[in-house]
């Protein structure tokens, strides 16, 4: 590298341009080669740190996001899932829904692809730079659960659900909640209501999610009405994707609900 090059690269590396560093001997000889004028030269080296601030920016906000795993919609096996709306969540993963702060509600029974299509939908939107949260509905009444007793509830509500831009609150209904859990959870819906996108996934039909709320079906409607207000409800009907596989594999049918949650692959949920 000449001397010119060198302080070019210094200079760059004080401004923050780590990508146009590195890689300004690549951009400057294709300039050459392709006569670019100046000013496409400098759009060219621009752009390169552009792409490079976005990736990095897209990694971290995947990274801090919390997937159990990344899925995509291109993985979604929608000729087996036959019971699942395509259209709808072709539409949904532009996520302009999310830029309309409305909710996305991914119901259906177990193994058809719920938790898939919801990490889908998230992983999508951290890849447009948008600032995503994905987490349990146990594991959120938890984490409230223990900033309530430390009397930091109103501060985790707004890190942890007020912060994201998209939350998805993964498997509401699977174990039901106590009545301080079921508050929380309104508390959840009540701080988010016309200011951020949620997305829920849940075996039960609407008709049942007081169940899962301590009987409570005054706050269930109450919640419900916030939460469909501005929503985009997914009804997926199939067979379950993970029974699929145990006979293909020659395993047993699971005698009980938590051996289904055994081996989550990539179109369970």
């Amino acid at each position: 590298m000449n001397f010119s090059n060198e302080r070019l690269r210094e200079l760059c590396l004080q401004l923050g341009l780590e990508a146009l560093a590195n890689d300004f001997p690549g951009v400057a000889e294709a300039a050459a080669r392709d006569e670019l004028s100046f000013s496409q030269f400098l759009e060219s080296g621009l752009r390169l740190e552009q792409q490079a601030r976005q990736a990095r920016s897209s990694t971290l906000l995947t990274r801090i996001a919390g997937f159990p795993a990344i899925k995509t919609l291109d993985d979604y096996d929608f000729e087996f899932a036959s019971g699942a709306p395509k259209q709808l969540l072709m539409e949904l993963s532009t996520l302009a829904f999310v830029e309309r702060a409305e909710n996305v509600l991914l119901l259906g029974p177990s193994g058809v692809g719920k938790t898939h299509l919801a990490i889908a939908l998230g992983y999508r939107a951290t890849q447009a730079g948008i600032k995503t949260r994905f987490i349990s509905a146990v594991d959120l009444m938890l984490q409230l659960a223990s900033a309530q007793r430390q009397g930091r509830l109103k501060e985790s509500l707004r890190r942890a659900v007020q912060t994201p831009k998209l939350l998805i609150i993964d498997e509401i209904g699977y174990l039901p909640l106590g009545r301080d859990e079921a508050n929380h959870f309104f508390q959840v819906v009540a701080n988010r209501y016309e200011r951020g996108s949620i997305v829920i996934t849940s075996n039960l039909p609407l008709t049942q999610w007081d169940s899962a709320f301590a009987g409570d079906s005054t706050m269930t409607a109450a919640m419900l009405d916030r939460l469909l207000h501005h929503a985009h409800v997914a009804l997926i009907t199939g067979e379950s994707y993970r029974l699929k596989e145990r006979r293909k594999a020659g395993l047993p049918h699971p005698v009980n609900s938590s051996e289904l949650r055994v081996g989550h692959n990539s179109s369970g949920g």
